[in-house]
């Protein structure tokens, strides 16, 4: 059985991952505990609402060190929707606030100025940019669902995997050494988002 580290910061519903990941075959431990995340084999990062809020349960239980920590030792994680944005220096929502910094960028809104509705909400589109073992037998052009209002501007583009497009084209999933991102939500993608997962807890 593949063992998951589902990471709960507090902020929100983890149960429709947690089956996710589950009915693709991971054997998953969800947990608050620095000390759990630590001794993690494999981990996932989920997140809704708040940028801020989200680092706010992050750092309060000290999950934000355990991350960095087993990051640092190579352990594979992938981080959705916010838990992908907080793989970033910095994230603009409701004022300045510090990320993880594993990856360099930074989260900001879609400007008003776009043509689209704010948030970005239901399926778009991936482009991938690059070969990656989150994408096996993946489909350029696939769709899959997102529901955000801020995006990530990468400061490095050779941490791109894919992207979609959305007013602008912008990075939705990333990936440096064993550390992977994506913005939308592969709980909510249907086949491909499960196969999305599959490939996570298999690599």
């Amino acid at each position: 059985m593949k063992e998951i580290i589902l990471i709960d910061a507090g902020t929100g519903n983890l149960r429709s991952v947690q089956k996710a990941l589950e009915s693709v075959g991971a054997n998953v431990l969800r947990t608050d505990d620095p000390q759990k995340v630590l001794n993690a084999k494999k981990v996932v990062l989920p997140g809704v609402g708040a940028f801020g809020d989200f680092m706010d349960g992050m750092k309060a239980k000290g999950l934000d060190d355990a991350v960095k920590q087993v990051v640092a030792r190579g352990v594979l994680m992938l981080g959705i929707c916010v838990g992908m944005q907080a793989l970033f220096e910095i994230g603009e929502e409701m004022g300045e606030h510090e990320g993880l910094g594993l990856l360099r960028g930074t989260v900001v809104k879609f400007a008003d100025s776009l043509s689209v509705k704010i948030p970005h909400t239901g399926w778009n589109q991936l482009t991938v940019k690059k070969e990656a073992a989150l994408f096996g037998q993946i489909k350029d052009g696939a769709y899959v669902y997102f529901n955000h209002s801020y995006y990530c501007q990468a400061g490095d583009s050779s941490d791109v995997i894919a992207t979609t497009d959305y007013g602008i084209n912008y990075a939705c999933a990333v990936r440096r050494e064993n550390i992977f991102g994506v913005q939308f939500h592969p709980e909510k993608s249907q086949a491909v988002g499960l196969r999305i997962l599959k490939n996570f807890v298999e690599a």
